[in-house]
């Protein structure tokens, strides 16, 4: 496997990197071992949280370097960029302060003393994408570290200047080595990783097909995974939603991170022809006044593909569409400038059986759908094999959230597009994965739940026994 930098906004290979020999990554592996054996198990709690704490810190004070590489390897758009950076930065502080509370002993409903102990499983292998290269990473590390695991790295090949950045991040913030490692593995080396007895669970962000022969390889070794895969989250417009700002949070929602986002609002769904086709005028008149151009300046909106197999994996995609009887309302084409760039883009006609309709489509495109009532919204909405999340918009909050038990989704937002913070857990049902990342449920993905029993001496061999 090569891990490149190439600039999608040019097109230019800019840098390359070896990948670890099977001798280096080996050496990691023993490093990370002996360090959770020997400090970082053992550590305060109060010492992690300085550590993870003093990264949060130095990712804030360089937020501009470090958002340059993400415009740089990826194309996000330099604000985006920004707010990743940021957003990743609250994450660490978030379990910085959290963990101690967290890490307390549960003390459960009986008579006599009975605890349950978080404690770390050890070294955990995690697999990031390049979509939000330490946003991902964030979500991972900063619960892990805190309960006293320790983390080897495998980013995406194509943001291998983001990796380093993050790893270095760690180093400097003062995590003894071994605590956070960033490996340029092959996809043989991975699995080789997953069956060493010394990795005691996996976390994967990626694609279904990668997460199925994770979670096949992990369940053969008995191992704990977490799988994040990515969605087609529906965006439902009920009849009484104000349009002018649903249709501006249907925009966000769609073309946030130039639509290279695992929650963006893939399929927006409207109920009623008339009001659906104001909708659609609004939503293409929106897309359309998007400007392609640099990411690094401030006046471009419409920002490249994050590489040329994205770029090409799309139009395959529409391509497909329109031949199994989809329309293009807007765009479909690849920008004739240079770089990784592709036309906003509006699908409409995609019914049951075109095959796009149980696609994921990771870019600039939208699936416009238009129904008759509410039940057939929910319907179409859960006919996916995907299940991260969803968004409802409606005047009517109750109304909303009614609607909102009905859909099969990990999350649904209520007059929002699915975002994400510190504070809310992350994660989603059928193909999307199982598992959850953020708030206290991310935190006990992989510990130790140990229960400690407390009886006196010369206490009965079975059953309950009341403390004097």
């Amino acid at each position: 496997m090569v891990y490149q930098t190439i600039n999608p906004t040019t097109g230019e290979l800019m840098k390359t990197y070896r990948g670890l020999s099977d001798q280096d990554l080996g050496a990691a592996l023993v490093q990370a071992q002996t360090t959770f054996e020997t400090e970082w198990r053992d550590c305060p709690v109060a010492e992690r949280a300085s550590i993870v704490a003093n990264a949060a810190s130095l990712l804030r004070k360089r937020c501009e370097e470090y958002a340059h590489y993400l415009t740089l390897e990826m194309g996000k758009l330099r604000k985006e960029a920004q707010a990743e950076v940021n957003l990743s930065a609250d994450i660490l502080d978030y379990y910085a302060k959290k963990a101690e509370n967290y890490l307390k002993p549960r003390i459960l409903p009986v008579p006599w003393e009975a605890k349950l102990h978080l404690e770390p499983l050890g070294v955990l292998l995690g697999i990031a994408p390049w979509n939000f290269p330490y946003y991902q990473i964030a979500r991972v590390a900063g619960p892990q570290l805190m309960v006293g695991n320790v983390l080897l790295s495998k980013h995406a090949e194509n943001v291998p200047q983001s990796a380093l950045a993050f790893a270095h991040l760690f180093e400097t913030a003062g995590a003894p080595k071994g605590v956070y490692t960033n490996i340029f593995a092959s996809i043989e080396q991975i699995g080789k990783m997953i069956e060493d007895p010394r990795i005691r669970g996996v976390t994967l962000t990626g694609s279904e097909r990668a997460g199925a022969a994770i979670a096949e390889r992990a369940g053969r070794n008995l191992k704990k995974s977490v799988l994040e895969l990515g969605g087609s989250d529906p965006l439902i417009v009920l009849e009484d939603a104000p349009v002018d700002t649903t249709l501006d949070n249907a925009l966000f929602g769609r073309m946030f991170n130039t639509g290279q986002c695992c929650v963006g609002s893939k399929r927006i769904i409207i109920i009623g022809e008339r009001r659906g086709r104001k909708f659609l005028d609004g939503f293409i008149q929106r897309m359309a006044s998007l400007k392609a151009g640099d990411p690094q300046d401030s006046n471009t909106t419409l920002g490249p593909l994050s590489s040329e197999k994205t770029l090409n994996t799309l139009l395959n995609q529409i391509a497909l569409a329109k031949q199994w009887g989809g329309k293009i309302a807007l765009g479909g084409k690849r920008i004739d400038r240079p770089g990784f760039y592709i036309e906003p883009t509006v699908l409409t006609d995609i019914d049951h059986n075109n095959p796009i309709f149980t696609q994921e489509l990771f870019g600039p495109v939208a699936s416009f759908h238009i129904v008759k009532n509410e039940e057939e919204a929910i319907r179409l909405a859960n006919s996916t094999p995907f299940g991260l999340g969803a968004s409802v918009f409606t005047a009517d909050i109750e109304y909303g959230r009614k609607i909102a038990t009905k859909i099969d989704s990990g999350m649904v937002f209520v007059n929002q597009p699915v975002w994400t913070s510190a504070e809310l857990p992350f994660g989603g049902i059928k193909n999307s994965g199982y598992g959850r990342e953020l708030s206290e449920l991310g935190f006990g993905e992989f510990v130790n739940q140990k229960l400690i029993n407390i009886a006196p001496a010369i206490s009965p061999p079975w059953g309950p026994v009341v403390l004097a």
